[in-house]
């Protein structure tokens, strides 16, 4: 899987340089208010890492099934979950890169301020990024073509983009949106970036939600495994 995405440029590109376009862009829409881009600068490494791992990694393992390797290594004396999990080693190796460029430009030129040490950040970057790579493992087995895999997304990730706490903090919600919003994992994903954002140390308000997602990811790729067909 690494060599193929390493041969597909553009996707490479994607997954790697829209992050750091996307922080950039965030970075000239608030130019004029450097506080909203210190209070959503953070909260958005939940977000943007899901969203473009999502789409890569649909795709990818679609194209993996287009073209016939996907059911050659379900034909091989092989777990279902190993073939899973040797995706998301893959795929958690670009992660790691994305996480890295993404913080680096944003403490960096970009000039985001934040009380606790940017690795936390970086951890942040990684779950969300393997999140992505989760949500987007399971809808493949479900859609035909990637065109379909991009109609998912609506109802994959976007709900969780607007009930996890970006807009509207989650306690000033309406009641049943509160409920909907602790059940999805971009929410704590977003509030442990707040999290290493506010404080100068590990508090254990990160420890806890930064495991909720990391148990999030765990949970989808098991589920992935099971839906993938011999």
């Amino acid at each position: 899987m690494l060599h193929q995405v390493s041969r597909d440029k553009g996707s490479t590109a994607l997954l790697l340089g829209i992050p750091c376009m996307l922080m950039v862009l965030l970075k000239l829409m608030f130019h004029s208010s450097d506080a909203t881009f210190q209070r959503v600068g953070p909260q958005v490494f939940g977000i943007f890492p899901v969203i473009v791992m999502y789409l890569v990694a649909s795709m990818s393992t679609l194209r993996e099934r287009t073209t016939g390797t996907a059911e050659r290594l379900l034909t091989m004396p092989v777990r279902r979950l190993d073939i899973v999990l040797g995706y998301s080693i893959a795929f958690a190796f670009l992660a790691l890169l994305q996480a890295v460029l993404s913080t680096l430009l944003s403490v960096g030129p970009l000039g985001l301020d934040i009380k606790g040490p940017a690795y936390l950040l970086m951890v942040i970057a990684m779950l969300g990024a393997l999140l992505g790579l989760a949500l987007g493992l399971l809808v493949s087995a479900f859609a035909r073509n990637e065109f379909q895999a991009v109609q998912f997304l609506p109802a994959a990730v976007l709900p969780q983009f607007l009930v996890c706490g970006l807009f509207v903090p989650r306690d000033e919600m309406q009641g049943a949106l509160s409920g909907v919003a602790k059940v999805m994992p971009m929410t704590y994903a977003v509030q442990a970036a707040s999290e290493a954002a506010g404080h100068s140390g590990v508090t254990g308000v990160f420890v806890r939600d930064a495991l909720l997602t990391l148990a999030c990811v765990i949970l989808v790729l098991v589920v992935s495994a099971a839906t993938l067909k011999r």
